[in-house]
């Protein structure tokens, strides 16, 4: 049995970070565990088949492949990384920097990082060529954990479970657990085999199929890992094992073999992986995800005018892609003296006639039939109202409706020299004279017409990549970095401008798209009943202050239906849409009366953490069950407790909160749909109304 030694160790708050040594092979593992109890055990020198995961990985292109019948499943465990060994390491402050070489002159710098005490990490992997020749990477990972779960002999069945977010179009985060067992990763007789579940996205979207998120459970210790990546692009994460007992998480890139991506680094060059968040917890899942959503909040950027989380009014689902500036003038009257600060003017204020505003993108000269006195006197008139002026932009493609469409194509992304096609063509954002055109019709033209907000779209995806001569993965891996450069040009020269993030709703719902704007579009689910499902489960995986949920009223709305949309749009930022000048007087009011509510909310929204807890049927498009979101205020003396009633309830729901004398303070809820009591630290509701939705702020 090869000897392993604990390289180094450094406690943040009640983690423990832990880095194990492989004497022979010069490999080093990072580990993350709990501080205290319930740990599992730390002593890797006594375990027997232990097996160290690099903490870094890249595959040389000319070194052998994954061995194991691993090859296609896996890049891991390859002739590259078996011959980085541990040079060194330095301990700074809220840093580690460990340097793993190569003798053909290669190294890696795996870097950690952390704020204060604040238990999350901050994992970035840099290769840096210092040979004589040019090398090619077909692989390098951003992160990778070692040591998750059993360590001894006595593995218990269906202990360990990997949890993730699936997500398709209006159907973003769904939370799923696996086991082990059920992903098919039990332990071989001998343990040659490789044991990989490799999963992620390939485009330019990068919340499709999965969240860029995952996390590992183990029940028996009640211990949970977890990871986001903070990318836009490609991505992949793996959960694996091999003669182990335990297993590992890793990912980034996705790889020449999953995402189609290789890249040549030439001598004296380096080369940096997507950064990662990482982190553990004793204490549940939910204080898993917190931890996470900490390094998110420690990176925002954003306006003055979002310190008190302003509510939006958006026309998209008034006008439906036929605004006029009579229709958004009559909604700004209707809205003077609501809580509303932002009025945004969506999709179709661009077209000519005869086409449409999802074919027309591209030239982004307004309307005269529309807009027959142009954009900026609407957007004075919009500030008049005592309004911030928004508009939308899908400024990334070109619709074939469009001029720019075949004018400008050779300054579209290519595959095979033909341009990427779906149904749009995208702009080549490295392109010096598209980066020209979007300079002057997009990031000019907000500053010269006076708008404050803008709605960034993004309807389809590039596919697996683009022309590039290294690959086409990254050729896509160089147009997210001219996204990316594009959100910040946004602001360098419109520097108090509020960014929306939205992408069909809720595609690029990930931390680094967080960073450069104000908020993102939860999803597309505009109009459905599982808009508190979608909403609540993003309580795990973004902001709740960054999560914009619309509600969308509508004249045939009885005070039931309006309070269901009403309070699941409390979730996050309340985003009102729909009919308002078709709503009766009563109506009104209560809408109104939702957006005085939420006010109130803000503090907690804007600092707190969130507890889920569901009791509902798997099946989001038919809703039985109820579910409860707890959302607890920094000081722990408010709770928030949002109450989404579905199908076939029971004659009472009965829900315990935190310990404490909690008293209910106000409630939003539609007459008739029950009543809510408190005693001591349970919460009831007595004849809950199906399909209904309320709110209560409590305090102790």
């Amino acid at each position: 049995m090869d000897e392993i030694k604990k390289l180094s160790s450094v406690t943040v708050g009640d983690t423990e970070v832990v880095y194990w040594q492989n004497i022979k092979s010069g490999q080093v593992e990072l580990a993350l565990v709990p501080a205290a109890a319930p740990a599992p055990a730390l002593d890797r020198s006594e375990i027997d088949n232990a097996e160290l995961t690099p903490l870094a990985e890249v595959k040389i292109r000319g070194d052998h492949n994954t061995c194991g019948f691993g090859a296609g499943r896996s890049m891991r465990h390859n002739g590259s990384t078996e011959q980085f060994r541990f040079r060194e390491q330095q301990m700074r402050d809220h840093e580690v920097e460990t340097i793993l070489a190569d003798p053909r002159g290669y190294e890696l710098a795996h870097r950690l990082a952390w704020r204060g005490d604040t238990p999350v990490f901050t994992v970035s992997v840099e290769f840096r060529n210092r040979s004589r020749k040019p090398v090619t990477l077909d692989m390098i990972e951003s992160f990778a954990l070692g040591g998750l779960g059993p360590y001894a002999s006595d593995e218990q069945h269906e202990r360990i479970r990997l949890h993730r977010f699936r997500s398709s179009w209006s159907a973003e985060a769904y939370h799923v657990a696996d086991t082990a067992e059920a992903l098919h990763l039990e332990r071989s007789w001998s343990g040659h085999s490789v044991c990989s579940e490799r999963f992620g996205q390939i485009g330019t979207m990068p919340v499709r199929g999965f969240h860029p998120f995952a996390a590992v459970e183990d029940a028996k210790t009640g211990v949970f890992w977890g990871v986001q990546l903070a990318w836009a692009g490609s991505w992949q994460i793996e959960f694996s094992r091999r003669r182990a007992l335990d297993f590992s998480l890793s990912g980034g890139l996705a790889d020449r073999e999953f995402g189609h991506w290789s890249k040549t680094i030439d001598a004296g060059e380096t080369f940096t992986a997507p950064e990662a968040f990482v982190a553990c917890s004793a204490h549940g899942f939910d204080a898993l995800c917190s931890r996470l959503l900490a390094e998110q909040e420690a990176r925002l950027d954003v306006p003055e005018s979002e310190e008190d989380l302003p509510v939006i009014f958006n026309e998209w689902c008034t006008t439906w892609g036929d605004p006029t500036e009579e229709k958004v003038l009559a909604i700004a009257d209707k809205l003077r003296g609501t809580p509303v600060r932002y009025l945004v003017i969506d999709a179709g204020w661009f077209k000519s006639d005869g086409s449409e505003w999802y074919a027309a993108q591209g030239d982004w000269e307004p309307s005269p039939r529309l807009f027959p006195n142009g954009l900026k006197a609407v957007a004075d008139k919009i500030r008049e109202y005592g309004f911030i002026p928004g508009i939308w932009f899908e400024f990334e493609v070109c619709g074939p409706q469009s001029k720019a469409f075949k004018l400008y194509e050779k300054h579209h992304l290519t595959l095979d020299g033909i341009p990427v096609f779906p149904d749009r063509h995208f702009w080549n954002l490295n392109d010096p004279e598209a980066k020209a055109i979007l300079e002057e019709k997009v990031v000019q033209m907000l500053k010269r017409n006076g708008f404050g907000y803008i709605k960034v779209d993004y309807n389809e995806t590039v596919g697996f990549g683009c022309d590039h001569p290294d690959s086409p993965g990254e050729g896509l891996r160089r147009q997210v970095l001219g996204t990316y450069g594009m959100f910040r040009r946004l602001r360098e020269v419109n520097p108090g401008l509020v960014i929306e993030n939205c992408s069909s709703g809720g595609h690029r719902l990930e931390p680094s798209m967080f960073a450069l704007s104000s908020m993102s579009s939860f999803s597309d689910a505009h109009e459905e009943p599982e808009i508190p499902v979608i909403a609540a489960s993003l309580h795990r995986l973004m902001l709740p202050h960054q999560n914009q949920i619309w509600a969308v009223v509508k004249p045939q709305h009885e005070l039931k239906k309006l309070g269901y949309i009403l309070s699941s749009a409390m979730l996050g930022r309340f985003c009102l849409s729909g009919d308002i000048l078709g709503l009766n007087d009563e109506q009104w009011a209560f809408v109104r009366e939702a957006m005085e509510f939420y006010r109130r909310l803000v503090p907690v929204l804007k600092h707190g953490s969130s507890t889920l807890s569901t009791m509902m049927s798997p099946a989001w498009r038919k809703l039985r069950g109820n579910q409860i979101l707890v959302r607890r205020s920094r000081d722990g003396r408010e709770l928030a407790l949002f109450v989404h009633v579905f199908d076939n309830p029971p004659s009472q729901i009965a829900f315990r909160l935190p310990a404490g004398e909690w008293k209910i303070i106000e409630e939003f809820a539609a007459p008739g749909t029950g009543t809510s009591s408190t005693a001591g630290n349970e919460y009831r509701l007595d004849a809950p109304a199906p399909m209904s939705g309320r709110v209560i702020r409590l305090q102790n």
